[in-house]
Order: C-alpha cells, then sequence, then structure tokens
C-alpha cells in the first residue's frame, strides 16, 4: 500500500459541490497529526477548518489559497510513514508506460521533429538550429582543395546601361512642428513657469506662432476642470462566490416563489428596556450579556405557541403545509462574507439564561466566520435585527422553507401618548414579512400583535402567557 496519501476535498455538508481555499494552516514539509486542521475552506455556507485524516508528513499542495476546489478534487498529499525512509522510486512498470522518442532517421526528413538537411530538426516554422558542425571547404590552392576547372575564355556580353528615372520634384511642404506649438525658447520657459500647456493656445504671431501675450492671457483664464473618466479604472469587480453566491441565489428564489407580505407595527418599549436593565442586575445573568434582541427573541417565541402554522414550511412537491412543532430560531448575521442566518436549536425549551447564552455564542462565531454548515440549516422562524444599524425597520426577504421572518427596528426617545400624557418613551417598529400561501392577514397580524403585547410589557406577559 502506497505511504503517500491524497487528502480530496470532502462534501462538507447538503450537497455542496465546490470550496475555496481560504488559508492553508500547514506547508509542505511540515508533520501533522490525525485530526489536526489543516487548511480553512469557504463553501456556499460558510468557512470551515478542515482536520487531517491521517498524521504524517506533507509532501505536497495542490493548490494554493484563492484557488476554487470542487469536491473530490485532492488538495493534500501526505506521506503516512515517514520513518520509512526514502520514499520508493518509480517501478519498472511505471517507467515502460513512459513513450520514448522515436530515433533519428524514423521519421520522414522534413516532417515536424524529424531530421532536416544540414542535421537540423523539422520545427513548425522553418528549421531548428543545426545539430552538427559546420565545415568550411578548403581555399583553392591549398592542398586538398579541388583544381579549378579551365573554361575558354569567350567575349562577356555587355549588359545595356540603365537609364536613369526621371528626377522628382518634391511638392512644397508646411514646416513640421511634430505637434508641437510654434513658439520661441523665453515663451517656452514662460508657459513652464507659468503651468500653461502651449498646445492648447491659438498662436497670434507670425505663421500662428505663440507669443508671450498669449501665453499671459492663457494663465489669466480659469482651466476647464478634466473630464470625468467612465471606464474599468473606476471600478471594482467582486467575484461572486461562497456565501454571498448562495444568498444571493436563495434570496431570489424565495423572493419568486413565496408571495411576500409585510406589516408593521410599532411599539412603546419601555417597559422592555427597564426589564432588561433589571436582568442585567441579576445574580443568574451576572456573566451573560443581555440585549434587547433576547426579549425579542422570547416574544417571537412565545407568540408561536399560539400561532403554531406561522412556524411551518409550503411543500410544493406534496402539497402539504408542514407545521413544525419546534422552532430553530433563525438571527440574520452581517459577516464579512455576506449575510448568514445561523439557528438556535429547538429555542423554544430553552430556559431565558440559556437563550441569552445561545445568542452570545451564535453572534460571536458568526462574527469570527466560523459558522458551521449545521447550524445554517433547518431554520424554521428568523429575526433580522436592522436595528443595530441604526434603521427603523425594513421589508426581509423570508430565508428559503420559512413562512414568516420578524425586523427589529432601532429603538429610539419619542414623543408618546401614554397614560394620556405626552412623553418621552422608547419606541421602536416591527416589520413582519411572511409567506400569504400559508399566513393570511389575520393571522399575520395577531402573531405580529401579540409579539408587540409582550415587548410593551414583557414581565406581566411572561407571568401570564407561561
Amino acid at each position: 500500500m502506497s505511504r503517500i496519501k491524497e487528502f480530496t476535498l470532502p462534501d462538507l455538508g447538503e450537497g455542496l459541490t465546490e470550496g475555496e481555499i481560504l488559508s492553508w494552516l500547514v506547508k509542505v514539509g511540515d508533520s501533522i497529526e490525525l485530526n489536526q486542521p489543516i487548511v480553512e475552506v469557504e463553501t456556499a455556507k460558510a468557512a470551515v477548518e478542515i482536520p487531517a485524516k491521517w498524521a504524517g508528513v506533507v509532501t505536497k499542495i495542490f493548490h494554493e489559497a484563492g484557488t476554487t476546489v470542487e469536491v473530490g478534487a485532492p488538495i493534500v498529499a501526505i506521506d503516512t510513514d515517514p520513518s520509512g525512509g526514502e520514499l520508493p522510486t518509480p517501478s519498472a512498470e511505471s517507467l515502460a508506460a513512459v513513450e520514448i522518442a522515436p530515433a533519428e532517421g524514423s521519421v520522414e526528413p522534413g516532417l515536424i521533429g524529424g531530421p532536416a538537411p544540414g542535421g537540423r530538426t523539422a520545427v513548425l516554422v522553418g528549421y531548428g538550429p543545426r545539430n552538427t558542425s559546420a565545415k568550411r571547404r578548403p581555399r583553392l590552392g591549398t592542398p586538398g582543395a579541388p583544381s579549378p576547372a579551365v573554361v575558354p575564355s569567350t567575349p562577356a556580353p555587355v549588359a545595356p546601361a540603365p537609364v536613369a528615372p526621371a528626377p522628382v520634384v518634391p511638392a512644397p511642404v508646411a514646416p513640421a512642428t511634430n505637434g508641437k506649438a510654434l513658439a520661441k525658447p523665453p515663451v517656452r520657459k514662460l508657459a513652464r513657469d507659468l503651468g500653461v500647456d502651449l498646445t492648447t493656445i491659438t498662436g497670434s504671431g507670425p505663421m500662428g506662432s505663440v507669443t508671450r501675450e498669449d501665453v499671459q492671457k492663457a494663465a489669466a483664464r480659469p482651466s476647464a476642470p478634466a473630464a470625468p473618466s467612465f471606464d474599468t479604472s473606476r471600478e471594482q469587480r467582486i467575484p461572486v462566490k461562497g456565501v454571498r453566491k448562495l444568498t444571493a441565489e436563495n434570496m431570489v428564489a424565495s423572493a419568486f416563489s413565496a408571495p411576500h407580505v409585510t406589516e408593521f407595527l410599532t411599539v412603546d418599549v419601555t417597559k422592555t428596556m427597564k426589564a432588561v436593565d433589571k436582568l442585567k442586575g441579576r445574580r443568574e445573568f451576572a456573566d451573560v450579556r443581555i440585549s434587547p434582541l433576547l426579549m425579542v427573541a422570547k416574544a417571537v417565541l412565545l407568540a408561536v405557541q399560539r400561532h403554531p402554522m406561522v412556524n411551518s414550511t409550503w411543500s410544493g412537491e406534496t402539497g402539504e403545509i408542514i407545521v413544525k412543532e419546534y422552532v430553530n430560531l433563525g438571527i440574520a448575521a452581517a459577516t464579512e462574507r455576506g449575510l448568514i442566518v445561523p439557528n438556535i436549536k429547538d429555542a423554544g425549551r430553552l430556559t431565558l439564561r440559556e437563550l441569552a447564552e445561545a445568542l452570545n455564542t451564535l453572534v460571536q462565531v458568526a462574527k469570527s466566520g466560523k459558522t458551521p454548515p449545521a447550524d445554517m440549516s433547518g431554520g424554521t422562524l428568523s429575526i433580522t435585527n436592522v436595528g443595530v444599524f441604526g434603521v427603523d425597520t425594513g421589508t426581509p426577504i423570508l430565508p428559503p422553507g420559512e413562512s414568516a421572518i420578524l425586523a427589529f427596528g432601532a429603538i429610539r426617545p419619542t414623543p408618546w401618548v401614554h397614560n394620556g400624557k405626552i412623553k418621552i418613551r422608547q419606541v421602536t417598529t416591527l416589520g413582519l414579512s411572511f409567506d400569504h400561501r400559508i399566513i393570511d392577514g389575520e393571522l399575520g397580524s395577531r402573531f405580529l400583535r401579540d409579539v408587540g403585547d409582550f415587548l410593551t410589557d414583557p414581565e406581566s406577559a411572561l407571568l401570564s402567557w407561561t
């Protein structure tokens, strides 16, 4: 069995066909261990580190960073027995497979690759260099030189005298300027000092020459701005690949397959912000980051319990609506490689602290670019927090296979009627997009209203809803 094993790019999940090599974590000659990360690859799902399948020494890297490789193609060769001495030389069988070049004379002279006159080899055009050394013919009268033949003298024919052609008189030509303006040296120096381009001036002097007055007038005129260019020098081309490519395909497929409807609700979340401050002060939440997104996530999970049809999928293949009894809650995250929507598995079963921990882990892993493909598959309902960018709300597009997504906008101090008086309250706007094949206006409105009711008074909702 061969010591050298070629490690191919594996299928990293859900039938992916290719991946881009982001960086190598090893180099040729490195000793590696079993399951040691050796390369970072970006697929259409995420950037992942691939571990070594064998221990040994890296003998060859087939593709440099930045190369897109198909699944199943070799990416690295590993010597699995580096202590076994020198690598074996090629066998006689392998050498027998090598094609031997034909001997000289076996190819017809003048054919490509064959011998040609003068010891040359025929190439595609003309002949190649000589393969034999040149020999000089001996001079006449020297030993070994051939005797000159005696030729009887005969009158040499007289060649007719050449007839001289009639002289051609050139037509008069204007003085050549070689593309330069006519100007005396002092005028040229003045133009250089004043930063004036002589070729842009129509001269008023003799034969159209440029005078000092012409240069001074040009210098006094305001210079016209350079015309803007609209070419590739002012363009940037970004290859569409990896996460961004898959996201674009999914968004197009979702936008043109599921009829989207979006509804909005503006909510006073002053009590939600107070509840967040209280949770931060509690001992059991002391080491966990608490944010308003936690309260929005909890509101969505509780509202799903009242309206389970929102957490469903339209199956065109089977002609069914599949209602999920579990909520894999997706959280849209913007990364350097594009938008991803990892999800918290079975989020409805988590306690408030467990939900907070899961949210923090999800966001941190997404920012690092290490979200595994499994965390981005199987989502059932999603939230996109556009408020972190200072945006009030939006009309989000559904992730494929989901029937609803909630946009959570920025929380702003806003004049608000509270208890019959205008006061400054903390206010946000929610936007719910849903698949109108599954969720009609009434169901979508009830679901959005319940999310808003929870955020208006989360402490009362937690006591009465659970």
